[in-house]
């Protein structure tokens, strides 16, 4: 009985125990309908001219390669011919051109796009379906839209014990 006594008093003068208890609960939904997009890309010229064992003339003056001309922003070589340094001998030739996209000569009105050779167009997105909800009990419902739209749904619930 001593020590059922002793063991009373022990844990009744024992200091209690103290905890700090967080909960935090956030949920959000978000739903996004995208906006029409079109970015073009303006094309510039290239050219090149390579070789070894050949003359090359642009039909007036032998090794001369001509300047071409630009006309609207476009580069337009001049004809080039090679001729063989030594008939029977090796010899490489190579000549690459890239047409550039004419420079615009007015801005593009809204949802027109100018002729460019790089285009990259996105649709406007439609709503029509697109929604979301969140119970309090954590329950979660999103419905996906038409083309070009976004939902997200999320629920975060966090307990700490310090």
């Amino acid at each position: 009985m001593k020590r059922f006594a002793l063991l009373a008093i022990a844990l009744f003068l024992a200091p209690a125990a103290q905890a700090d208890l967080t909960h935090k609960i956030q949920s959000s939904i978000q739903l996004q309908v995208g906006g029409a997009m079109t970015t073009a890309n303006r094309i510039g010229s290239t050219f090149s001219v390579s070789g070894s064992g050949v003359d090359t003339t642009d039909g007036t003056t032998a090794n001369t390669i001509s300047t071409g001309a630009i006309t609207s922003g476009v580069y337009a070589p001049g004809t080039i011919a090679a001729t063989q340094d030594n008939p029977g001998s090796a010899f490489s030739f190579s000549q690459s051109y890239t047409q550039a996209d004419a420079v615009p000569t007015s801005a593009a009105a809204t949802g027109a796009v100018q002729n460019f050779g790089s285009l990259q167009s996105t649709a406007s997105g439609t709503a029509s379906t697109l929604a979301g909800t969140i119970s309090s009990a954590g329950a979660m419902t999103v419905t996906a839209g038409g083309a070009n739209t976004l939902g997200i749904g999320q629920f975060v619930t966090e307990l700490s014990i310090d």
